[in-house]
């Protein structure tokens, strides 16, 4: 109860704050490649359902719905904007939208793509799909993209067993640094 009201208070905080920067990036998206400046990504939320994340775009209309690191070459899908969106985590703001809605937290498992079965199976059987997934996670501050899946589960089950509110600001502050350094981006 404390985590979602935590969750509504900073949503809207930071909506409100926010809300130039997203006009800014959704016009900058749209003037740079064709398309919407939004992806709506199928996600893996809470107990396995899928829900709708949305996303700027940062990959060129039709690129697989794949994990970026399953691309062939990822750079040569990226937007012109998109490789800046991504280490920026820009890319992520749209999903003040999730977290508002109650589909995602602020801290939690980043959500799977509705395809990596590798990584739900994995986390099911730790448990791990019980916790609401999060905009940024304790896997994110250990190495975000450059984890395999194994060591990505294992952060996750220990966020489990130490979450607290006391921990996700821990984990909230440590994104904002790793994001400012642009730490763990690989696309």
């Amino acid at each position: 109860m404390i985590k979602r009201l935590f969750d509504l208070l900073l949503g809207l905080l930071a909506s409100l704050v926010l809300l130039l920067p997203v006009l800014l990036v959704a016009l900058a998206v749209r003037l740079t490649s064709k398309g919407p400046a939004l992806y709506w990504s199928d996600r893996v939320g809470r107990y396995n359902t899928i829900f709708k994340m949305p996303k700027f775009r940062s990959m060129r209309v039709g690129t697989p719905a794949v994990a970026t690191h399953l691309l062939g070459n990822p750079a040569a899908h990226l937007t012109p904007i998109g490789s800046f969106l991504r280490k920026s985590s820009l890319d992520e703001l749209p999903q003040l939208w999730s977290i508002l809605r109650g589909d995602m937290s602020f801290v939690g498992p980043r959500p799977a793509l509705f395809n990596q079965h590798d990584l739900m199976a994995l986390r099911t059987e730790q448990g791990v799909h019980t916790l609401v997934p999060g905009l940024t996670g304790w896997a994110q501050v250990n190495g975000r993209d450059e984890l395999p899946i194994p060591e990505k589960v294992k952060l996750d089950v220990a966020y489990l067993q130490r979450q607290s509110l006391w921990f996700d600001i821990r984990i909230l502050w440590l994104t904002f640094v790793k994001v400012l350094r642009r730490d763990g981006v690989s696309h």
